[in-house]
């Protein structure tokens, strides 16, 4: 589905009138009614439909601004103001309410076809220190583009000391599939997730531990391989990878309790995924899928799993096409650690609520408002926002 691709934000925040918590309906038929685009079968119980879930504490949208261009990353300030990159090239500085928005130039060019542009933005662990932010985009390189991790000072309305740290090598003449999401960890690291360029001669780059396509790629903050990385010191593989097997990875975040690292990623027709990621796991990406090509074809002859590579803790069919994700740490008790997914042709977000690392449970948010969500992101004053693909800046889903 094409769709104009003007920005818009989401606030979903909350203000209480009253001390009680509420707990969400359980038990309700699966949120899923459509049929399966295969007949594949889950490997385990609760990998796929899983009861449905609706949240008992009422909320409102409203709308606040209606020009933030194409969106893709969200980023809050400590002073609360916001980082939102825009696919052609640059990061909108937006005041808490809204209302204000500054253009950010300094950037390196960006390849904006397709998929590509200005994609995802996280702030240094360290930003009342050193000012620092961090932005992925899809680089003009050699004879075609990659995904690319820069960083740079923020002064005012400008980047200063603009440098790249990271390169997804090889580079491809495309436009599909960048991955490009980013997180830190607890520890000052940086997480990348980085796509397989959808080809199907660069399908394979998935599984090469020489390459860095279809890869969550954990790096310091220069770019180095991070400390205790799985493949340090080994002559087959980049020491920067992290996990592999990976298809189009647009949502990475870290579980707000446990520190560990969860993925959303995107198949082909059925097959997105959610993961639990592991060092040095292979993911599967393209040996085994619950999804098949768009012409309706197996991959790899209808495989869905094999000894030594990873199952989904859960996967969708047909897809919702998950980008952003992010873990709640709001004032909702019943949202607390649950998984919080930006959907693009599913135009919703989708709540995801894991118990000993498993899902079990799943709802459907702002269905109504049919919205293509970019980003949705955890904020720093208890409320939950969300950038979009549609033209409209949103403000708060507040508690009534």
């Amino acid at each position: 589905m094409i769709r104009s691709a003007i920005s818009a934000v989401f606030c979903l925040g909350f203000l209480f009138v009253s001390c009680q918590q509420k707990e969400s309906v359980k038990n309700l038929p699966p949120v899923e009614t459509e049929k399966p685009n295969s007949d594949y079968k889950p490997a385990f119980a609760g990998q796929t439909r899983v009861m449905g879930y609706k949240t008992q504490t009422p909320y409102k949208v409203d709308v606040i601004n209606h020009n933030l261009g194409k969106p893709w990353g969200i980023a809050q300030l400590p002073d609360g103001n916001f980082l939102i990159t825009e696919k052609s090239g640059y990061i909108n500085l937006i005041s808490k309410d809204g209302k204000s928005v500054t253009k950010i130039t300094g950037l390196p060019k960006v390849d904006s076809r397709g998929q590509g542009g200005l994609l995802d933005i996280v702030i240094d662990p360290d930003f009342d220190k050193n000012q620092t932010i961090y932005w992925s985009f899809s680089e003009p390189y050699e004879k075609g583009n990659l995904t690319s991790v820069g960083k740079g000072v923020l002064n005012g309305n400008k980047i200063l000391n603009s440098k790249v740290i990271f390169r997804a090598t090889p580079s491809y003449d495309g436009r599909l599939h960048y991955g490009s999401r980013l997180a830190f960890d607890k520890t000052g690291n940086l997480f990348v997730s980085t796509g397989e360029r959808s080809d199907l001669e660069t399908r394979p780059l998935a599984q090469d531990l020489k390459a860095y396509l279809g890869k969550i790629i954990k790096i310091d903050k220069e770019g180095k391989p991070a400390a205790g990385n799985p493949f340090t010191g080994s002559n087959k593989a980049q020491p920067e990878i992290f996990s592999y097997g990976h298809r189009n990875p647009q949502g990475i975040a870290i579980h707000p309790e446990t520190g560990e690292l969860w993925e959303t990623e995107m198949g082909p027709r059925g097959g997105d995924e959610i993961n639990h990621i592991q060092a040095g796991k292979n993911y599967g990406w393209p040996t085994i899928t619950y999804g098949i090509e768009y012409s309706g074809e197996k991959i790899n002859n209808g495989v869905t799993k094999k000894d030594g590579l990873e199952q989904p803790v859960y996967y969708w069919d047909p897809v919702i096409s998950p980008s952003g994700i992010t873990f709640y740490t709001g004032n909702i008790e019943e949202w607390k650690n649950n998984l919080f997914i930006a959907c693009l042709s599913g135009e919703k977000i989708n709540r995801i609520i894991l118990e000993n690392n498993k899902v079990v449970g799943e709802e459907r948010l702002l269905e109504d408002q049919g919205e293509r969500f970019r980003d949705v992101y955890d904020g720093k004053d208890g409320n939950l926002y969300a950038i979009t693909d549609s033209g409209k800046l949103y403000l708060s889903l507040i508690h009534i």
